[in-house]
């Protein structure tokens, strides 16, 4: 008898028909529904408290100054005053200010400061190609930048709504891209300089109440979030039974963090391995730049540029972190009664927010506030009681 030839398409189809059938025949494998993730409690403490730092923030109206100046014969390319968005937009924002510096063809570049703008506009202009030495006081931990939060807050006080150029909202979402899409390059990393944590947002009642109106001196803070929407991941509402809080209402979401003292330990060692020099110099005035042997000066001296530059456009916003003894196994953040909480590898922080953006503003005394503090973890800790019990 001939053999009739099958075809390879031919025989897949038979095989894949017979798969079929024997997948008919058998019953479904019951199996326990998904139950929620278990939420490790926080242990919300006095006796754990570690210590307590204060950051100023520099906030300018119109938003982080990055424009061109001539001081003596130094051309001096600014990138300061971002307010809240510090970490959040120093990618971006580097990005603009180390383009400015390298036009005109300059390649060997200062940079002051060695906060999160410092580090970044370094290692931006140093991919570029650029021989980059950074002159500053300090570094870090002892810089402003080493006392953030850590968390993905791109417009937080950037700036004020009503006094910024109609350019500025394209500008800022511009920096905000770049930030976010060079951060995702950090995610996976050794020590995780960059991660994603969920975050709940939980309120008292089914409806939040209102925020109070705001008063006529208020700052309008420029609320750019939106313009975000088709990269940043969304929140939603849990039902009940799906969280532990013995709250009303809770919004669940995922935010990205940055543990700075490992962000900012990576950023220096990148920096250095790849040729970069770090030399610790004081700066005064505006004078002191003539020291200098670089004639393009990146200014990064965030809060500093105040008194440094005699700039009264900064107004200082102070914000506070009472430090709590780290928890490995909690990996989340929350909010809660103007408290904010975010779980972080070198420690609980846990951060006084207000009942609006105002809260800090106009205020420069870094002093450490221990009522403060208290009255921040007392205000989380019944959330946790039950676990405690």
């Amino acid at each position: 008898m001939k053999a009739v030839p099958l075809h390879r398409r031919t025989l897949l189809a038979g095989l894949g028909g017979l798969a079929l059938s024997g997948c008919a025949t058998r019953p479904l494998i019951e199996s326990p529904p998904f139950t929620p993730l278990r939420i490790a409690p926080l242990r919300m403490e006095i006796e754990r408290l570690t210590k307590i730092t204060v950051c100023t923030r520099p906030f300018r109206a119109a938003g982080p100054r990055l424009d061109v100046e001539t001081i003596g014969d130094k051309r001096v390319v600014h990138n300061y005053g971002h307010g809240g968005s510090g970490w959040s937009l120093a990618w971006g924002s580097s990005a603009i200010a180390a383009k400015k510096a390298l036009d005109g063809g300059a390649r060997d570049i200062a940079v002051i400061g060695c906060g999160a703008l410092g580090l970044t506009s370094a290692l931006t202009l140093q991919r570029a190609g650029a021989r980059v030495t950074i002159y500053a006081k300090e570094r870090a931990p002892q810089t402003r930048s080493a006392r953030a939060t850590g968390t993905w807050s791109p417009d937080s006080r950037i700036a004020d709504a009503a006094k910024v150029s109609p350019d500025f909202p394209a500008l800022w979402e511009e920096m905000a891209r770049i930030s976010y899409a060079t951060y995702q390059t950090y995610l996976g990393m050794p020590g995780e300089p960059v991660a994603w944590t969920d975050r709940y947002n939980l309120w008292d009642s089914p409806i939040p109440n209102p925020l109070p109106e705001r008063a006529a001196q208020d700052v309008h803070f420029a609320e750019y979030a939106r313009r975000l929407d088709d990269i940043v991941p969304r929140y939603r509402d849990l039902p009940a039974g799906a969280h532990p809080f013995p709250v009303a209402r809770v919004r669940h979401g995922t935010s990205m963090q940055f543990n700075v003292a490992e962000l900012s330990h990576l950023l220096t060692t990148d920096f250095l391995t790849e040729g970069g020099v770090i030399t610790p110099m004081e700066f005064h005035t505006p004078a002191d730049l003539a020291r200098l042997p670089h004639r393009v000066i990146v200014n990064c001296t965030g809060y500093g540029a105040r008194a440094l530059f005699k700039d009264e456009t900064i107004t200082p916003v102070r914000g506070q972190i009472a430090w709590l003894a780290p928890q490995s196994e909690a990996r989340y953040g929350l909010r809660y009664r103007g408290v904010s909480v975010l779980s972080r590898p070198d420690g609980i922080v846990v951060q006084k927010l207000g009942l609006s953006d105002m809260w800090g503003y106009g205020a420069d005394d870094e002093t450490p506030d221990r009522t403060e503090a208290e009255t921040a973890i007392a205000t989380i800790a019944p959330l946790f009681a039950r676990a405690s019990a």
